[in-house]
């Protein structure tokens, strides 16, 4: 009888950051063997900080070693890097396509990936936009899938991300990565910009800053749990906790005289448009 272990596929990170190492991480302590995983991260300092906590998965400076017999490889690199990882990978690419390749590397098309490849053989090839939350195992993610993508490999990509991320979404054109992009790929920036704001507000109305703090993150994530729990779409969780003429309507009036919905959308699409802009950047030649 073959193991559950034999079953999982072998895994390579190039580029061993941050949320690299939240993903390795996520997928290991969900039992997925040490042996099956592999990153490749060319800082020492990093590299050792990598070996410390993951003892059992093998580290490697030389990419073209890390991705030998891997089924899954997964670039998180900066971008502005990427285009010489794939060019100095290509001639190993050409030689083995099979394996599914995973970027969440931000602003990089994968037609710009599968044609810095070279490759006259078909790519599959998973674009995804993971959120920082995923360090905390609360991430949000949005996927897109090239044409050469069969379904075992979604479910593949599905289940690395998922480590990670409470929430898996597909999308079925690869604009929409940057549409993920402006809502949930920057979005933790946005509460904290609010959540400073409503801290701020508590201090100028004579709450120390720690107890300011203290409420306002409580009071996110009480709403959030809210949201997620219930059935009630968004609107009417809005209306239930706004009694007519008391203190929550006055704040809402306050925030929709000043615009607030279309302050927000305004932020929302600014995100998504720099991430087009990105994308055209990074993908010249």
């Amino acid at each position: 009888m073959v193991s559950a272990s034999n079953t999982r596929p072998n895994i390579t990170f190039i580029g061993g950051g941050n949320m690299a190492e939240a993903i390795l991480g996520g997928l290991f302590a969900s039992g997925h063997p040490g042996d099956r995983l592999r990153y490749s991260e060319p800082f020492e300092e990093r590299r050792k900080y990598m070996q410390g906590k993951y003892p059992e998965i093998t580290s490697e400076t030389d990419n073209i070693k890390a991705i030998d017999g891997a089924d899954v490889i997964v670039f998180a690199v900066k971008p502005q890097v990427l285009r010489t990882v794939v060019d100095n990978l290509s001639p190993a690419f050409r030689k083995n396509p099979s394996p599914l390749i995973i970027s969440i590397v931000a602003g990089i098309t994968t037609s710009d990936i599968v044609r810095w490849i070279n490759s006259s053989e078909s790519i599959s090839l998973v674009r995804c936009m993971p959120n920082t939350p995923a360090l905390l195992g609360e991430g949000a993610v949005g996927l897109y899938a090239n044409d050469q993508v069969n379904s075992s490999q979604r479910a593949t990509a599905e289940s690395i991300l998922s480590a990670v991320s409470k929430q898996v979404s597909w999308v079925d054109r690869e604009s929409l990565i940057d549409s993920v992009t402006g809502l949930s790929g920057s979005g933790p920036a946005y509460f904290f910009l609010v959540m400073e704001a409503m801290q701020n507000a508590g201090i100028a109305m004579g709450l120390s800053s720690e107890d300011a703090k203290a409420l306002t993150v409580q009071t996110c994530i009480g709403a959030a749990r809210m949201a997620l729990e219930s059935e009630d779409d968004l609107a009417t969780l809005r209306r239930k906790v706004t009694s007519p003429n008391g203190t929550t309507e006055a704040a809402v009036k306050s925030l929709e005289a000043n615009n607030i919905r279309q302050t927000i959308m305004d932020g929302v699409l600014a995100a998504e448009h720099r991430s087009r802009e990105l994308a055209a950047e990074m993908g010249k030649d």
